[in-house]
């Protein structure tokens, strides 16, 4: 496997808090920070099982943050808590499984997929104003059971996306906006701990960089959980299609590239 030495020159440390920062802010809401992210650690030099390992490593203690923000405003159901071992396992056996399908047809998949959720959640335009569920019944249990195995599979296997599937899986059930983001939150950190595992026992980690961007992605994080919370779905909303819309085209722009 390609192996990557670490420079930490001001520069490299200065992209790396700016990249980290950004990409928390948006993702600790809607999800989608990768976009940022990621890229972000490739154009350093990083071969890709390196950039995703590191990405990792800064995203979960994004993540984290964004968590506890969320759980602290009571914007974090119990329910949520309750299928973190689900998006563990599920992302874990996907990271171990990454190369079961090929990664064209993973990508045709997912854009048909994020362009129904788009146009679903555009056609709804009071959808996720208020909530209107206060308990899961049986059959929203088993929904969501299956749905915190099956995306925390695909975020460990794939990942792009992943954000806005479990908004939108949560935001079926019936929850609100910011409701609906601090529960997928909940279920992406416990899914990108259990790609870290895998990526960790591999060794594809430039833990420098990790810790680095880590720490920039704790403060952006905080900053944009607290502004979705303040704001609500008339912030979360609209940031939710924007990022949805950018993985749309990412994944179409690879296609057409490849």
């Amino acid at each position: 496997m390609e192996t990557f030495t670490a420079s930490l020159d001001f520069w490299n440390v200065a992209f790396l808090i700016i990249a980290g920062f950004i990409s928390a802010f948006i993702d600790s809401t809607v999800g989608g920070g990768g976009l940022i992210s990621t890229p972000a650690l490739l154009s350093m030099g990083l071969p890709v099982p390196y950039a995703l390992g590191t990405n990792k490593v800064a995203a979960s203690m994004g993540a984290l943050t964004s968590v506890i923000s969320f759980w602290r405003a009571g914007k974090i159901k119990k329910a949520a808590f309750t299928l973190m071992p689900l998006s563990f396992l599920g992302s874990a056996l996907g990271a171990y499984v990454v190369y079961l399908l090929p990664e064209k047809l993973m990508k045709n998949i997912i854009v048909v997929l994020l362009v129904a959720v788009a146009i679903y959640t555009y056609r709804r335009k009071d959808w996720g104003d208020n909530s209107t569920i206060k308990e899961l019944g049986l059959q929203a249990l088993l929904g969501a059971i299956a749905m915190a195995f099956t995306i925390g599979f695909y975020d460990g296997f794939f990942g792009p996306g992943t954000g806005s599937f479990l908004i939108f899986g949560f935001l079926y059930l019936g929850y609100d906006f910011v409701t609906a983001a601090g529960n997928a939150k909940a279920l992406n950190f416990a899914s990108g701990i259990g790609a870290l595992a895998a990526f960790a026992m591999s060794g594809t980690i430039v833990w420098s960089y990790g810790i680095i961007m880590a720490c920039a992605m704790i403060v952006g994080a905080i900053c944009g959980s607290r502004l979705a919370i303040q704001k609500g779905a008339s912030y979360v909303r609209p940031l939710y299609l924007l990022v949805t819309t950018l993985l749309i085209g990412k994944q179409v722009y690879e296609i057409l590239l490849k």
